[in-house]
């Protein structure tokens, strides 16, 4: 018995949405240092410049896509575009996502308060541009009759937080989306086309430093009960990610689809006492 090589994406294409964000970001970096061929997608020209850049710096083979996950016309467009490039999609990572103020509870708006819009474009960017990619690019791993759709879910699912039912709301919708489309792939399209996800849980970014932190790098109060909940004993970081996220797209992972993996440091799995 030959055992496979848990992290072997040497060649695979990879497509990254929200690729220019500070998680997808790292992704997209130790894809193409393992050899993968990068195609990084976002919104964000500026994001999207950086990230070429560091792409650059570790002689990766790689491509930028200016694109929205809200746009189905979009994101056939730049589906198109990859095959008719590199002749096939292997990954696909549905990074887009967020949270939004309009959407969050606070001192001064209570639930009673939070506006429809602000709501919906939570839903729609973390769980509809989850689900328009899935269509777009995987509609091309059906053709192929293999291919791996890694989604971003989030702890939030398992246990909403506090101040944030948009966001856990979305994120609970990816992880059941998740679930369905690795059966629906596998019953009408190809077994050999698998879907899973991550869930991360608390990291530490300079998006959510000023949460976590104050001026002086002391815990704030929110911080404090995330550590206090966290058998690590410690916030997570992006890199954090990368060895999971490597080995449910490669072939060490083959028999795994339709699972949601905690990236947590614990988190979930404490009671609190």
């Amino acid at each position: 018995m030959t055992v496979p090589n848990d992290y072997d994406v040497e060649g695979e294409v990879c497509v990254i949405t929200g690729g220019a964000g500070v998680l997808c970001s790292e992704m997209a970096i130790a894809l193409g240092e393992q050899g993968a061929t990068v195609v990084v997608l976002d919104i964000d020209s500026e994001g999207l410049a950086e990230v070429a850049a560091d792409l650059d710096d570790v002689d990766a083979e790689y491509m930028t896509l200016e694109a929205s996950v809200l746009d189905r016309a979009e994101l056939e467009a730049a589906a198109e575009t990859v095959v008719d490039e590199y002749g096939r999609i292997d990954v696909l990572i549905n990074g887009a996502g967020g949270n939004s103020p309009e959407a969050t509870t606070d001192e001064e708006t209570d639930f009673f308060g939070l506006d429809a819009a602000g709501v919906e474009n939570v839903f729609d960017l973390n769980f509809l541009g989850t689900f328009l990619a899935s269509q777009a690019f995987g509609e091309y791993m059906a053709e192929q009759g293999e291919g791996h759709i890694l989604n971003v879910s989030s702890m939030n699912a398992f246990t909403p937080l506090t101040k944030i039912p948009a966001y856990s709301g979305a994120k609970a919708a990816v992880s059941n989306f998740t679930e369905w489309l690795a059966v629906d792939m596998a019953q009408n399209h190809s077994p050999d086309i698998r879907v899973n996800a991550i869930a991360p849980g608390f990291l530490l970014t300079e998006q959510n430093r000023y949460l976590l932190l104050d001026d002086e790098g002391n815990l704030t109060e929110r911080g404090q009960q995330i550590i206090d909940h966290t058998p690590q004993d410690r916030f997570g970081d992006p890199e954090d990610l990368l060895s999971t996220v490597l080995w449910l797209i490669a072939p060490g992972s083959e028999f795994v689809t339709g699972a949601v993996i905690p990236i947590d440091g614990g988190f979930a799995a404490f009671s609190g006492v």
